[in-house]
């Protein structure tokens, strides 16, 4: 190279410019998917505590509105809540009645049980949730689980429940109380036993309910921290943001 064509050095200001340009190229402004991304890797926890918690109180706010004579809108959530759950009354929590509850004194046969999914209730016996007992303790705990959550998870680091724990501990127990349920329902529905089916109590299915619940929290949602975390770490590097 000829001593015509060598470049003169740069000077510190020259320098201390290009690297001001480099360092804005890079912190470059999120786009509005990074922003929303960025977002839910925040409030992950929160969003789905409200989600259940909303979940769970429209479930009761159908029993009120009967109570307070809003049928329509009540039967509107009845009908929503009808595709996630059987909405058995003798199966369901009653509000503004006599009683909590009104489990089965004897068995149904299977026409009667598929009518009885259109029973809500009455001034007398009160208004059932649009969803079953065990649902009811199930989405229940969920909330409990994740509002304990939210108060340790900046305190201790906790870990997830080991899967053998959840199947043992949340699945084996509500399988067993409902499967076998079902089965001597089948059973004697179809004249394979003359014995009589067993139904299950509310408490049984309130524990078992929980149990479910609340292991499937402690399983998920250090996972979900976990993971939430290093997005946000990700995107803090890629974005110079804090």
């Amino acid at each position: 190279m000829g001593p015509g064509l060598v470049k003169p050095p740069l000077s510190t200001e020259a320098i201390v410019a290009e690297a001001r340009r480099r360092v804005a190229t890079r912190r470059r402004p999120p786009t509005s998917g990074e922003r929303a991304v960025m977002w839910l890797a925040r409030h992950w926890l929160a969003l789905l505590n409200t989600l259940d918690g909303l979940y769970l109180g429209i479930a009761f706010l159908a029993p009120v509105l009967m109570h307070f004579g809003r049928e329509r809108a009540a039967m509107t959530i009845y009908r929503a809540y009808r595709f996630v759950c059987h909405q058995l009354p003798f199966r369901s929590w009653f509000l503004f009645g006599e009683r909590a509850a009104y489990p089965l004194t004897e068995p149904l046969s299977l026409e009667a049980l598929e009518r009885s999914r259109d029973f809500i209730g009455n001034a007398q016996m009160g208004y059932k949730v649009a969803f079953c007992q065990r649902d009811v303790a199930i989405y229940g705990a969920i909330l409990v689980g994740g509002l304990l959550f939210a108060l340790l998870r900046d305190r201790v680091h906790i870990k997830p429940l080991p899967w053998w724990a959840f199947i043992l501990f949340g699945i084996v127990p509500m399988g067993v109380d409902g499967g076998y349920q079902w089965f001597t329902y089948f059973r004697w529905w179809y004249h394979l036993s003359s014995a009589l089916p067993h139904e299950t109590t509310p408490l049984l299915r309130t524990l078992t309910g929980a149990l479910f619940g609340f292991t499937a929290v402690w399983l998920t949602y250090p996972l979900l921290e976990d993971f939430f975390a290093d997005v946000r770490k990700m995107l803090a590097l890629r974005l110079k943001i804090e």
